[in-house]
């Protein structure tokens, strides 16, 4: 292992952060030997850094001080969680990627202008899941013309000739997932019928 790797930087503090722990409750080192069951002189090298830290040694002394093992040790920092997302603009439409790792499923979403509203189906291999968050969409996938409202899904294969854009009545805004073929994700946008469409 790297000797400048974070993972030997942190065992490195462990016997300076025993020995702070100890003295700030009092504990001599024969009270924690007798505690814990580990010799005085296993202690002292723990402490001193002579001797590499085990579960097996931090275990019992973490229970002798009643503390957690990660404050012995010293827990990594927990790092930001927020997607630091990057809006960018594709064929006229706003684009904001949702997924941070590359992998199969990649999740983005979509803001489509309202002058983006003539038919252009495309195909590629894939299987694709929208969700209008607001705004009209139209879909059009095999020739079937859809028009979708805020909270209705639909999920296709991207092998079929296939575009969604907007009604023309203004923007459309989509939450869009993308997979290889196979990955699906079994919500259905079922189609309206003429009485409710009209």
């Amino acid at each position: 292992m790297d000797e400048d790797s974070p993972i030997n930087a942190a065992l490195a503090q462990v016997g300076a952060r025993l020995k702070r722990i100890r003295t700030r409750r009092g504990v001599s080192l024969a009270a924690l030997s007798e505690a814990t069951g580990i010799s005085k002189s296993t202690l002292s090298r723990l402490e001193t850094g002579q001797r590499r830290p085990s579960l097996e040694l931090l275990l019992p002394i973490s229970q002798a001080h009643k503390v957690p093992l990660d404050e012995l040790v010293g827990a990594p920092e927990v790092g930001d969680p927020r997607v630091r997302i990057k809006p960018r603009v594709r064929d006229g439409r706003t684009v904001v990627p949702l997924t941070v790792q590359p992998g199969p499923l990649q999740a983005w979403k979509s803001i489509i202008p309202a002058e983006q509203n003539r038919p252009q189906p495309v195909t590629h291999e894939g299987y694709e899941w929208l969700y209008v968050l607001s705004g009209r969409l139209r879909l059009v996938v095999a020739g079937r013309d859809l028009t979708m409202g805020p909270g209705e899904a639909a999920e296709f294969d991207t092998r079929l000739p296939h575009w969604f854009g907007s009604t023309g009545d203004g923007p459309v805004e989509v939450l869009n997932l993308f997979g290889r073929q196979g990955e699906r994700i079994h919500v259905r946008a079922k189609p309206r019928s003429r009485e409710e469409a009209s």
